[in-house]
């Protein structure tokens, strides 16, 4: 490969992520964004913001209105196309559903990307002082109790990468280790406070046909609601929700 087709490649790949850099400025509590706030956010020169912007309109990826730029509907085809694809089979969301009601915790369905996990659905606590993150949201895996299960199969190479993200980087991979495999001996996880003080979880994985794990299962709370005999309780009952949905079978975390 020549250098000059290598530098062209390498310039499409940084344009990509500059786009995808401006996108992810969007969240529910700033649907519509100036450009100014693109420049702020990103870095990025003004008149390169002005270029990706106007691309990224044509395409259909963002909608210009007086106040800003907001998300366009291209984004809304590929969201209903995504929600069509990762639709949560009725079985899971009866689970969810059930195991919330029977112990009044909030409920996560999390899925592993790389060097996080993401919540790929909820159900929530019906108190007042509940755990609640929302769908989409990315947390890391060097802690918690779901990162404990969806870890089970991670190389080493991995956990090397994901442990220099934790707050005592490499020192911490013998213990996000001996997690694991704790978890993996049980066949659940516990976690209290790791990630955030106060917050404790109990988890299960939910088991492809091919016997890898394709997600994690968790009822999670405020500590002081996860002494001892309740963590026993919840762990009875998320073994037994887990093993029934592993024996469904899937090929992702949501499909069928």
């Amino acid at each position: 490969m020549s250098a000059a087709v290598e530098q062209s490649e390498a310039s499409g790949v940084r344009s990509v992520q500059r786009a995808m850099d401006i996108l992810s400025l969007l969240t529910e509590d700033r649907p519509v964004v100036t450009i100014r706030d693109i420049v702020e956010g990103t870095g990025l020169a003004k008149t390169t913001v002005i270029r990706l912007v106007q691309t990224l309109e044509r395409t259909g990826l963002l909608w210009a209105t007086t106040g800003g730029y907001l998300a366009g509907p291209a984004l809304w085809r590929w969201a209903h196309l995504a929600r069509s694809s990762w639709e949560m089979p009725p079985e899971l969301t009866r689970a969810m559903r059930d195991l919330s009601a029977r112990h009044r915790e909030t409920v996560n369905l999390y899925g592993a990307r790389d060097l996080t996990r993401i919540c790929l659905a909820q159900q929530e606590s019906p108190q007042p002082l509940r755990h609640v993150v929302r769908i989409g949201d990315e947390l890391p895996l060097w802690g918690g109790a779901s990162a404990k299960v969806l870890l089970r199969d991670a190389d080493e190479k991995r956990l090397r990468r994901i442990v220099r993200t934790a707050p005592d980087g490499a020192e911490h991979l013998p213990t996000l280790q001996a997690w694991i495999a704790e978890a993996a001996d049980r066949g659940y996880a516990v976690s209290h406070g790791e990630r955030e003080a106060g917050l404790s979880a109990v988890a299960v994985p939910i088991e492809g046909r091919s016997g890898g794990i394709v997600a994690a299962l968790t009822l999670s709370g405020p500590t002081v609601r996860f002494g001892e005999s309740e963590v026993a309780s919840f762990a009875r009952d998320l073994v037994d929700v887990g093993r029934q949905l592993s024996e469904r079978g899937f090929d992702h975390p949501l499909g069928a």
